[in-house]
């Protein structure tokens, strides 16, 4: 389960979970993108043994890894969505990255300016 949502978080910069999932996988995803700040051999082991997918160990350490460069810590956050999960009635939560890319973030409306 641990690979496989760090694997989603790497995809899609943002996923809709249960609280427990996401408390336990937030400081995994720290570590990894903490690794891929700097990009070297050894780095790229080590977390391709804990994600198991040469194609998100890459998306890590080219995309990630340099948004992040100049960013202490804090790289996800976790926020809280109003409806509970049909069937169980557990929380949801959203897990996502402090900043996304553009082509990821969702659409603005654009106004409409008076000429």
């Amino acid at each position: 389960m641990e690979k496989n949502m760090c694997n989603s978080i790497i995809e899609h910069e943002r996923i809709i979970t249960t609280i427990q999932k996401a408390k336990h996988i937030k400081p995994i995803i720290e570590k990894l993108v903490t690794l891929s700040k700097v990009d070297s051999m050894a780095h790229r082991r080590q977390a391709f043994a804990d994600l198991r997918d040469k194609a998100m160990t890459s998306k890590l350490f080219d995309v990630l890894g340099p948004r992040f460069v100049n960013r202490p810590g804090g790289y996800c956050r976790i926020l809280r969505l109003a409806k509970p999960r049909l069937g169980d009635n557990g929380q949801r939560v959203l897990i996502e990255f402090v900043e996304r890319s553009v082509e990821n973030a969702a659409p603005v409306a654009e106004t409409a300016t008076a000429e």
